[in-house]
């Protein structure tokens, strides 16, 4: 799939927005950077996989645009969330699928007051969703969740590094629901290989599959370590080379904004 040059645009803007995610979680306070002509409507918080309450991300505004954001993997908690990969129905929809239990467990903590929150923004303005890793899983579910029962009958998605989220049945269902989908992955970045297709649980008989959801736009880069190849300041680097112009524009009239670019390769694996 390629992108026109206003989705690439976006896609370079969701990217920062996504790295901002990460900054709200490690900063004490929960402050992160608002970009130019965005208000913030509401904090995300939900539920890890120890119950314990954590920021996840953000709902922002502006005269034209909605923008919800997920936070990705920044503990152990969620990582474990993330092996939790049996799958349970997806509530929200009609349709009969399963998804990831850890991802739906932490969405489903956080989605009564993401729901509330939308349905007091206006409906004629465009709504993006977006996520990095954990982050980019919990936007998918989200994307079609508020696509099937809100008036945002057309979400923009833009997720970054995602994991698979749910079975063929929900590949299926989120086709139909989520017309406007942008899946950026690299195919260096191993996070976009989990759960594998065919997952079987240990010491159980019980096999699970996954698929991705559309539309893939491959990103390729290879930054020297599982992690670099992964983290959303690689991303960003990269799509940034798409429009360097408007990268340099949109980090210039955002101080602090912008995610670091990597200018050598993370050593951590």
């Amino acid at each position: 799939m390629s992108m026109t040059v206003e989705q690439e645009q976006w896609a370079i803007f969701l990217a920062a927005v996504c790295g901002q995610t990460y900054d709200q979680f490690t900063n004490t306070d929960g402050s992160f950077v608002v970009p130019s002509h965005y208000s913030v409507c509401d904090i995300i918080e939900a539920k890890s996989i120890i119950n314990a309450w954590e920021r996840f991300g953000f709902i922002l505004e502006s005269s034209q645009d909605i923008i919800v954001a997920f936070r990705g993997t920044s503990s152990t908690t969620n990582w474990i969330s993330d092996m939790i990969a049996s799958q349970k129905n997806f509530k929200y929809i009609k349709e009969d699928c399963l998804t990831h239990r850890g991802f739906t467990d932490i969405y489903s903590s956080a989605r009564k007051r993401i729901i509330y929150t939308l349905n007091q923004l206006s409906p004629d303005k465009t709504l993006y969703i977006t996520g990095h890793s954990l982050g980019a899983a919990l936007a998918t579910l989200c994307a079609i969740d508020v696509a099937a029962n809100t008036t945002f009958v057309s979400p923009n998605l833009y997720t970054y590094g995602s994991p698979r989220v749910g079975d063929p049945a929900f590949k299926k269902a989120f086709t139909k629901y989520v017309q406007n989908s942008h899946r950026i992955a690299n195919p260096f970045d191993v996070v976009t290989l989990a759960p594998p297709s065919i997952y079987k649980l240990p010491k159980r008989e019980k096999t699970y599959y996954y698929s991705h959801v559309p539309s893939i736009f491959q990103l390729t880069f290879q930054m020297g370590s599982i992690s670099a190849n992964h983290i959303i300041e690689s991303y960003f680097a990269e799509l940034s080379k798409l429009q360097p112009q408007y990268a340099q524009m949109l980090c210039s009239t955002n101080p602090e904004f912008c995610p670091t670019v990597i200018t050598k390769p993370d050593t951590v694996s």
